[in-house]
């Protein structure tokens, strides 16, 4: 249940399933209000909207989607997603679960997260994926508003394929996080980085090869059908624009892909 306990913030959780034929469960609590949008064919389409100002210190969200056998689902949001500081010192706290059944398809395309001053949020996006389903995630941080210093983030995802590990990757920037997180060998000054992760049974039979993607992206593949890329920026906009160039090129090999 959504609720507001006084000195611990917000408590919600949004949660999302589809099936071939529709979406039998959709339902929003707090700051995470959803919304059916517009799709394509036979793909449901659900965007994430804000009713409120979140994650703040103390706040526990959660967003929670099932894809179901033979279901195609995309969740986009409206807004970028902005952590904020909160009144009690303590870190916020944002958790994805995502779940894909057989011959199901999820594209997980939400706008940016920034991470303003002051703001401390621990984000963990996990994911379970059946042997034959299919998964487009991008990840989006922005490191501060325009002309000020980022706050503490700390992300995790962790990806299972036929419940066999295919990622686990965890990023810290920020005040709280390890040194050298801004240094040459990590982010070098830029203020944004992304990913984007496409899991696909075709490229068990096309698979990409590892390589630069211009001076601050690059692609690998992973242990199974499936490639990450990684990239860095000056700003959101300039991220926005090398992954959908990936995702554009990458058609090539995946058909199906799209990220816009």
């Amino acid at each position: 249940m959504d609720g507001l306990t006084p000195g611990a913030g917000v408590r919600a959780t949004a949660r999302i399933v589809a099936t071939p034929e529709g979406l039998p469960v959709l339902a929003g609590e707090g700051p995470l209000a959803l919304r059916r949008t517009r799709a394509t064919g036979e793909r449901h389409r659900v965007t994430v909207v804000g009713a409120m100002s979140a994650p703040l210190g103390g706040d526990r969200i959660a967003v929670e989607a099932e894809v179901r056998a033979g279901a195609r689902l995309t969740v986009d949001s409206a807004a970028a997603t902005i952590a904020l500081p909160g009144r009690t010192g303590e870190p916020a706290h944002y958790d994805v679960r995502l779940s894909v059944g057989s011959g199901g398809e999820l594209h997980w395309l939400p706008e940016q997260l920034i991470s303003a001053r002051g703001s401390d949020l621990r984000m963990r996006t996990r994911v379970e994926l059946a042997a034959d389903a299919r998964l487009v995630l991008r990840e989006e941080q922005i490191l501060g508003r325009h002309g000020e210093e980022p706050g503490t983030l700390a992300t995790r995802l962790t990806v299972h394929r036929a419940g066999r590990p295919l990622l686990d990757q965890a990023l810290s920037y920020g005040p709280g996080a390890p040194g050298g997180w801004n240094g040459s060998a990590v982010l070098g000054g830029h203020r944004a980085v992304g990913q984007l992760l496409v899991v696909d049974p075709e490229l068990g039979e096309k698979p990409v090869e590892a390589r630069m993607l211009g001076e601050s992206a690059v692609l690998t593949p992973l242990a199974g059908p499936a490639f990450l890329v990684t990239a860095l920026a000056p700003d959101a906009r300039l991220l926005r624009r090398v992954l959908d160039d990936v995702g554009t090129a990458q058609r090539d090999f995946v058909p199906r892909l799209s990220v816009r």
